[in-house]
């Protein structure tokens, strides 16, 4: 079957999930298959596939002997050409160093294989074993002349993947071996700020024992601190304040500082652990402008108290919606809204938001009791601004017909009559 089909397909066409028939063989375990494919004249160095080459599919898979006849069949243990062949892991070292193929990696070296080859998903072979925790692999290529601060990759370098993961016996080998704490790279930005992600209170302490900066900014989450306030690892967060972590640092992302985040995800132990440590309800920042602009946007009766009874500035301008009560009536979050005006909300202001007034964005939702109680408590039915220009208009834009009469009821008046 095999010869006829060697008789009637090119056997170097590249097709498929695994670029060519011997690739596919090779992932497969296939041995005799790998075998005939190459005595009929199969590129072995043949490029393209999920894996790049049969080398580095087989170094995956854990195939060994296919990994032999491969190479004393003239495959190159280290990639050629541009990175954009190389396959999803870049290497044979790196393919077999992330699912922990010791031998595999052995093997390999004493063949030739660069430990130090860039490219790939993990960026390098000790980031893929280090982001699995492989510690005699991670060994391997470090006596083998691995470099320990190698950055790019999924986590930037061999630390943060290690702290991610949280194993604190690699991230004391790796920083044994030279690791620099506060390299800046990745997507978390540090191996501290990683460690914090996962709450990884061993790691963290560990990391900062080494000298991590425990107010660093890089990474898409902003501090350790506001990461672990993110995440609600209040073990981790109590750490870092214990460290002398600033409670109120600013950051560009989604939650601006650590109270902000809390503060949104609903963390009522940590809103008052970074309260009772000196966070400022009044800080602005993030997406939502004011922790309690977060607070309201998301629902969290208990934190919008909290933050109020605390100094949080209640008619604060600032974020997507515009102030906290614009929030909490675009969000239908009625016993909010309640509590905000029992607490000097000022139900008329037009806020620096899309919507204009608190009045327009319940009307654009159709939260008909919202809007009632802001009417209630002397809302201006004809108010301008906003993206809609008044509250009419927005219902008229969302084809609310209950709510354009509830407004009207109550001396909303047409646009041609408001002048707009």
């Amino acid at each position: 079957m095999i010869q006829l089909l060697i008789q009637t397909v090119a056997v170097n066409t590249q097709a498929g999930r695994y670029g060519n028939t011997l690739q596919a063989a090779s992932v497969e375990g296939h041995e005799s298959t790998v075998q005939f494919l190459v005595q009929n004249g199969a590129e072995v160095n043949a490029r393209g596939g999920r894996y790049g080459s049969a080398l580095q599919a087989a170094a995956f898979e854990g195939h060994e002997n296919i990994i032999q006849f491969l190479i004393d069949n003239g495959a190159n243990v280290d990639p050629e050409g541009e990175p954009k062949d190389h396959g999803r892991y870049g290497s044979a070292l790196q393919a077999a160093s992330l699912p922990g193929h010791e031998s595999i990696v052995q093997f390999l070296i004493d063949n030739g294989a660069n430990v130090n080859v860039q490219g790939g998903r993990y960026g390098s072979a000790l980031q893929a074993a280090s982001s699995q925790g492989h510690k005699s692999i991670i060994q391997l290529l470090i006596d083998n002349g691995a470099d320990v601060n190698a950055q790019g990759g999924r986590y930037g370098s061999p630390l943060q993947a290690a702290s991610l993961l949280g194993d604190e016996n690699i991230v004391q080998l790796l920083l044994d071996n030279g690791a620099m704490v506060n390299v800046p790279a990745g997507r978390y930005g540090s191996a501290l700020q990683a460690a914090a992600l996962q709450g990884k209170e061993k790691a963290v302490w560990l990391l900062l024992e080494k000298g991590a900066d425990i107010d660093s900014q890089e990474g898409e989450y902003g501090s350790a601190l506001l990461t672990a306030s993110t995440r609600g690892y209040v073990n981790v967060i109590q750490l870092l304040l214990n460290k002398g972590a600033n409670v109120n640092t600013q950051a560009d992302g989604k939650h601006g500082n650590a109270l902000q985040a809390a503060s949104f995800e609903g963390h009522e132990d940590i809103v008052q652990l970074l309260l009772a440590n000196g966070a400022d309800t009044t800080s602005e920042g993030g997406e939502y402008g004011s922790a309690l602009q977060a607070a309201s946007f998301q629902g969290h009766e208990n934190i919008v108290q909290l933050l109020l009874n605390n100094g949080a500035d209640v008619n604060a301008q600032g974020g997507e919606c515009g102030s906290a009560l614009h929030a909490a009536s675009l969000q239908d979050n009625e016993n909010i809204v309640q509590l905000l005006l029992n607490n000097g909300a000022d139900v008329n202001a037009e806020g620096s938001g899309y919507y204009g007034g608190a009045l327009q964005a319940a009307s654009l939702r159709g939260h008909e009791n919202i809007i009632q109680l802001l009417l209630d408590h002397g809302a201006d039915v004809n108010a301008k601004g906003g993206k809609h220009g008044s509250p009419l208009q927005a219902a008229l834009f969302s084809s609310h017909d209950s709510i354009v009469q509830m407004l009207i009821n109550n001396g909303a008046q047409a646009p041609e009559e408001t002048g707009m």
